[in-house]
């Protein structure tokens, strides 16, 4: 006898449909799978066989075939058990054929018929749906990750058993489940930063325009702490970015970390130890990497002179194109990187240069800590801050009159309606990602403005990045100044951004 159900494979964060046909006939013994296989599915065929004997249920004495198709998408994860046990048992005339066409089943199987928990059950129920089904069949602790799609109906089944209860009668009764409670970690709020003035003000425009930013100074000045008081004033996310987020955290088995739809945005710090392929995905089967779990969020790399020169570099692309690409032998997979850059360094090894009194470090040494940074990467960084010590008077004066980070947040959301409004009907979102062509336009700049930036290109010896970067921040300034027109206060402040830092790096660069 022969049958098919329907399940998805996942490739890098989205996934495919694939069939499994099973068939069942006179012959020899044997139970044979086909169709492009990686070594844990082959051994569904093990787990399938000793699942099915102890939930009751015999495979008979005869040759079994299961295909799955296509066969040109290699097959991995445990995904297939589920769909390889529910096969047999319609191939068997155990369960009836005639519901599986708008099925997808999904789940990991045990040698005692249970059914376990997989990842990317949320990007699989998605293309369950993209393909017109209405039901999918999943492992009981994906059944939150799988309810996260409007218009499906989600059957979490603990057992082979429930399964064929529910394919044969329609018997499904949903378990009531404890509500999770939501892991808080420590919140940082820009009223705990004492002082810092220009910190707090280059902070604020960065995120009012999603801009790049680079964190120059002295150990114990604020650095970090500025960086984690960001996600305090990052906009809510839309619907649809909490989605698209929520698929590469299960894709990467990670969903358990931000129970139910990422409703923050993410803040990624990982160490300087971390490897190219951490940082950007990869893979014998390719997984997304630290830049896209960051996606539509904070990337902070601290300590940025310690991360290894090639592990940087790989950011320069993603930087401009928001997307990064992993080719591999089986094909090439395409992850979302569309995040915000925030870096902290030292200005050299012992942290106090250029103040001379505190400096023991020699100006080869102090070359070579800043020229682990490359030229274009750092021209790819739209804003450079320097964060001087902090006074005592500053540091014992209490947080009393600090500004908090939501009365810094309202001002952030109120720019980012601005530029919703500005790039309507374009797939533009921010000032950051304006491209260079259409700059004369959302950048236009009037007579003594361009007089102003031609006198500041040939003064800095600015590069065309560099130009265009000036131009983007200085339009964020003046969203956040409510003005339509660029002005050269604004262009003065958007050029400081990029000189503060000349006496640690530009020079050395």
């Amino acid at each position: 006898m022969y049958s098919l159900v329907h399940t998805a494979a996942l490739c890098g964060i989205d996934s495919r449909m694939v069939s499994v046909e099973a068939d069942i006939s006179d012959g020899m013994p044997l139970f044979e799978m086909v169709g492009f296989l990686a070594a844990e599915v082959k051994e569904a065929k093990e787990r399938v066989r000793t699942a099915l004997k102890n939930s009751g249920y015999h495979l008979p004495i005869k040759r079994i075939t299961l295909n799955f198709s296509p066969a040109n998408i290699r097959k991995s994860g445990a995904a297939f058990d589920l769909p390889v046990a529910v096969a047999l048992l319609a191939a068997m005339g155990v369960v009836k054929k005639d519901d599986l066409a708008h099925i997808l089943l999904a789940g990991e199987v045990t040698l005692d018929g249970k059914v376990a928990a997989v990842d990317g059950i949320l990007p699989m129920v998605m293309a369950a749906r993209e393909n017109g089904m209405d039901t999918c069949i999943v492992p009981e602790d994906n059944h939150e990750e799988a309810a996260l799609v409007p218009g499906m109906r989600v059957v979490a089944v603990g057992d082979l058993s429930e399964a064929e209860a529910f394919l044969n009668r329609g018997e499904y009764r949903e378990k009531s489940r404890a509500p999770k409670e939501k892991k808080q970690g420590k919140t940082y709020d820009f009223s705990m930063l004492n002082g810092q003035k220009l910190l707090r003000r280059s902070c604020e425009v960065a995120i009012s325009g999603m801009h790049n930013m680079l964190l120059v100074g002295p150990p114990g000045a604020g650095k970090t702490m500025a960086a984690k008081c960001i996600p305090s004033i990052l906009p809510p996310m839309t619907e649809e970015e909490q989605l698209e987020l929520s698929k590469i955290y299960s894709a990467c088995g990670m969903f358990g970390e931000r129970e139910g739809l990422m409703e923050s945005r993410p803040f990624r710090s990982p160490h300087h130890t971390v490897s190219e392929q951490g940082l950007t995905g990869g893979g014998a089967v390719p997984r997304p990497g630290e830049i896209s779990l960051a996606h539509g969020g904070i990337l902070f790399l601290d300590e940025l002179t310690e991360f290894r020169k090639s592990t940087l570099e790989i950011l320069r692309q993603p930087l401009e194109e928001k997307k990064i690409r992993i080719s591999r032998a089986s094909g090439v997979y395409c992850f979302p990187a569309d995040f915000v850059l925030v870096a902290a360094m030292n200005p050299c090894d012992c942290g106090y240069y250029p103040d001379l009194e505190k400096c023991r470090c020699t100006m080869a040494s102090v070359r070579r800590h800043v020229q682990k940074l490359s030229r274009p990467l750092v021209d790819r960084i739209d804003i450079c801050t320097r964060v001087d010590a902090l006074p005592y008077r500053e540091l014992s004066g209490g947080r009393q009159e600090n500004e908090t980070s939501a009365q810094i947040r309202e001002r952030v959301v109120r720019v980012h309606a601005i530029q919703r409004e500005r790039f309507a009907g374009t797939q533009i979102r921010f000032n950051s990602a304006i491209p260079a062509d259409v700059l004369p336009i959302f950048c236009a700049l009037g007579s003594r403005e361009s007089a102003y930036m031609e006198s500041l290109y040939e003064r800095m010896e600015l590069t065309a990045r560099s130009y265009h970067k000036i131009l983007r921040v200085a339009r964020t300034i003046a969203d956040m100044d409510g003005q339509e027109r660029i002005a050269v206060r604004h262009l003065q402040e958007a050029s400081c951004y990029r000189s503060l830092g000349r006496e640690y790096w530009e020079e050395c660069l």
